[in-house]
């Protein structure tokens, strides 16, 4: 079998419900060693969930085992001193220690970076925390509440109506992708001096780099960057959100008089190409009010599919705003593996579950199991791995330490 990339990587998971999860996740569907550390009674909390909102999400834990794919996972009490002794025995075999369980809590358990790195002064110790390590603020996270902070959940929808929250878990996923990228740069540096570190990636700071573009926009002195924004006024009516007879149409082109042309032959409107006020770019963009409504009833003439095809047949560059059950037919998302299959032992069938935003040539991820059962690993990694004789694994269990 060939080398993934990051084959050789072990990576110590000791997370809950998704942002953690879900970072530890891109690691090993690229081929790093992930040993999920759960408690022994429960585990992670994200086992739990066979719904959202009281709607059933399936016949299986999708929540669950699908950012916990590729992993293994060992079960130990770290409130019992024999159980830290466990995880500082991983430690010394480890190069990633991950947590997004509360500093307190790590430090309350032994399991502070000062003490691993101690153990394993090449570890990379990476924390996510919900608003970062500085400034005080030490409080349960969560997406929404997170998004809620960021300004971006403001200055999304209409004015006047409420804020809009991205929804889907996306900025736990986002947040996700930002804590590997940190622990993938952390062993970058590792490789050229031999020294671990400690990181940290928030909720708060990955979402307000979400938010970007508008944020920097305020940031450099347009205040109207923070604002929503309704589509009927939207400075260029070229790039904007149209409906038809069926889905909605997103249009984006310049403000430009050959892509304005262009646009009233595929509408086959001659009325909006003659009409004196929407000769110029500057006219388009004075009477932009008038022009959105005049588009808005041309495209009201089609249903999506005849507008995308006239649009297409003019260059013009739009989609349509496809909902999700749209989104798992497009052969497109298989092809690029955005969306893969995977057995499930839990229904004893194959699946179709969210696959790699990432494709590498040589070396590309793969999803060969999904999450793993609670404690499934815990015996086989601490007698191959950790070294420990079968008497003292009995001894533990009698502790409590594993179950």
């Amino acid at each position: 079998m060939a080398k993934k990339a990051l084959d050789g990587i072990r990576v110590i998971d000791l997370t809950v419900w998704f942002q953690g999860p879900v970072s530890a996740q891109y690691l090993a569907d690229f081929g790093a060693d992930v040993i999920k550390v759960e408690r022994p009674q429960g585990g992670d909390q994200g086992r739990g969930v066979r719904s959202i909102k009281s709607l059933e999400v399936g016949d299986w834990n999708q929540y669950f085992l699908v950012i916990n794919r590729n992993k293994k996972s060992i079960a130990i009490d770290l409130k019992k001193p024999e159980g830290q002794e466990i995880l500082y025995r991983l430690v010394e075999k480890s190069d990633v220690f991950l947590s997004n369980l509360a500093p307190e809590m790590l430090n309350g358990w032994g399991l502070s970076y000062e003490k691993l790195s101690s153990i394993n002064p090449s570890l990379i110790y990476a924390t996510n925390t919900g608003y970062g390590r500085f400034g005080g603020v030490s409080k349960p996270s969560f997406d929404m509440t997170v998004q809620a902070l960021t300004g971006a959940m403001a200055r999304l929808g209409e004015p006047g109506q409420p804020p809009i929250y991205l929804g889907m878990g996306s900025g736990d996923a986002y947040g996700g992708i930002m804590s590997a990228l940190g622990i993938l740069l952390a062993l970058y540096q590792r490789k050229r001096t031999g020294q671990g570190q400690s990181l940290d990636a928030s909720l708060y700071g990955a979402q307000l780099y979400l938010a970007a573009p508008y944020l920097q926009s305020f940031l450099a002195g347009h205040p109207e960057a923070a604002l929503q924004h309704s589509r009927k006024e939207v400075e260029n009516p070229l790039w904007n959100l149209y409906p038809t007879a069926g889905k909605w149409v997103y249009l984006c082109e310049k403000n430009e008089d050959v892509r304005f042309a262009a646009l009233c032959r595929a509408l086959k409107a001659d009325d909006l190409g003659k009409d004196s006020r929407f000769a110029t770019a500057e006219g388009r963009r004075r009477h932009n009010e008038a022009l959105i409504e005049v588009i808005e009833a041309h495209t009201l003439k089609f249903d999506h599919g005849s507008l995308m095809a006239a649009l297409q047949a003019e260059d013009l560059i739009a989609s349509p705003i496809n909902n999700l059950a749209d989104v798992i037919k497009d052969e497109q998302a298989w092809q690029n593996r955005y969306f893969m299959k995977a057995y499930c032992e839990e229904v004893q069938r194959e699946v179709e579950v969210r696959g790699l935003p990432v494709t590498l040539s040589k070396t590309p991820g793969e999803i060969n199991s999904l999450g793993p059962q609670l404690g499934q690993d815990t015996e086989i990694l601490m007698m191959e791995l950790l070294g420990y004789e079968w008497e003292e694994i009995e001894a533990l269990k009698a502790k409590g330490a594993i179950p």
